[in-house]
């Protein structure tokens, strides 16, 4: 693969989850429970939850680990137990600022940056909203310039975050001197719904809570590897508006997956990934875990490796689909590897899909730390 060139990078990434462990067995045998007078859901939610490919997630309700009986998400003889969207959004305004704050404050630490050096603020979530919002708490806690640009991107969906980089990367492309601070925030668990229908089992059965956050700016010396960034893509497809679709209810949000998304990724992405990347072979694959269906087909139709895949199926593994915030985690755990491997520099992709469907991607390449400082200094000596 060929050097990477960019002085634009991710250089510092934070992820932080809430305190309660979510293990997927356990959930599979209260849910069964819950279903008792519906042996065919039962079954079937049995079935989706042993092959979704999450053995373990987070959730910021501890309710969600109480016994059939007593969780108020679970299906039941009588929703009105349910919590409101009111209450869950109370929930989502509780938990959701000390999340974001813990991911930012690791990834301005990673980073070596100041929150004060902060030019720019990308606040990232679609499960849940409150005014003054996100960004407004994040100013203030974190201590970042008053007059700093805040630009929140609500309710996108999981593509999100990838979409949040890309945005950042053209930023400091017209302005080397930005420092752009990228926080998502998602809590799904929120919005697990007591049904026994099909389309929430589903959705019940892979979403975690979780958030994270990270530095865009121009390269620097720096004691980290970290990822470049090159050109971006964003592609909405044609026909599919219908496929993934996620509305306010009276409890909580409704999300509906369609079976066919993972066949219509196969479809279109293979030559939007060609449009973006040209002759180029990607050699580092960060692929959103939107479902174990997602990355088994982008593996089949690209021919990668197991270890190509393997960050994005260790994520949903241990943290479900953290919906914005979940490429970030992908990245994170790719760049530990890489750095403890001795990896020297290589070129990869990301990709993240969301409603619509919309396709997110954006070339990188990981660098390793000695690197990264060779080219910050050769462009110093440039300059001079």
């Amino acid at each position: 693969m060929k050097q990477p060139q960019s002085n634009i990078a991710i250089i510092g990434i934070g992820t932080a989850v809430p305190p309660y462990l979510v293990d997927q067995a356990d959930t599979a045998r209260r849910l069964t429970d819950a279903l008792i007078d519906k042996p065919d859901s039962a079954r079937w939610g049995r079935r989706i939850f042993k092959q979704c490919g999450v053995q373990s997630r987070y959730t910021c309700e501890p309710n969600l680990l109480a016994e059939a009986a007593e969780c108020r998400y679970l299906p039941s003889s009588s929703a009105d137990k349910a919590p409101s969207t009111a209450e869950r959004m109370g929930i989502y305004k509780r938990e959701s600022v000390p999340l974001a704050l813990q991911a930012a404050r690791q990834a301005l630490a990673d980073g070596e940056v100041d929150p004060a050096d902060v030019t720019h603020l990308i606040t990232v979530s679609c499960t849940g909203q409150f005014l003054p919002g996100l960004d407004a708490a994040l100013v203030h806690q974190l201590g970042l310039p008053p007059a700093i640009t805040r630009i929140p991107l609500n309710f996108l969906g999981c593509a999100a975050g990838l979409k949040a980089i890309g945005l950042s990367r053209q930023i400091v492309l017209s302005d080397t001197a930005a420092q752009v601070l990228i926080v998502c925030v998602e809590l799904c668990t929120l919005h697990i719904q007591p049904s026994g229908d099909k389309e929430s089992l589903f959705a019940a059965s892979f979403f975690g809570d979780g958030a994270s956050a990270c530095l865009v700016g121009s390269t620097k010396p720096h004691v980290k590897p970290i990822f470049t960034l090159g050109q971006e893509r964003s592609i909405l497809l044609p026909d599919c508006a219908d496929e993934m679709v996620w509305e306010v209810g009276n409890h909580g949000f409704d999300l509906y997956l369609s079976p066919s998304i993972p066949k219509l990724i196969g479809e279109h992405i293979p030559p939007e990934v060609e449009l973006l990347c040209g002759d180029e072979e990607p050699e580092l694959w960060a692929i959103h875990p939107g479902g174990k269906g997602i990355i088994d087909i982008l593996q089949n139709k690209f021919e990668l490796t197991d270890e190509q895949i393997s960050h994005s199926l260790g994520v949903l593994r241990d943290y479900g689909n953290v919906s914005s915030a979940t490429i970030l985690f992908v990245l994170n755990a790719m760049r530990q590897h890489l750095h403890e491997s001795g990896s020297e520099a290589v070129t990869g992709i990301a990709l993240a899909f969301g409603p619509g469907l919309t396709a997110e991607m954006i070339k990188i390449a990981y660098v390793p730390a000695s690197l990264a400082g060779d080219e910050q200094r050769k462009t110093d000596g440039a300059y001079v």
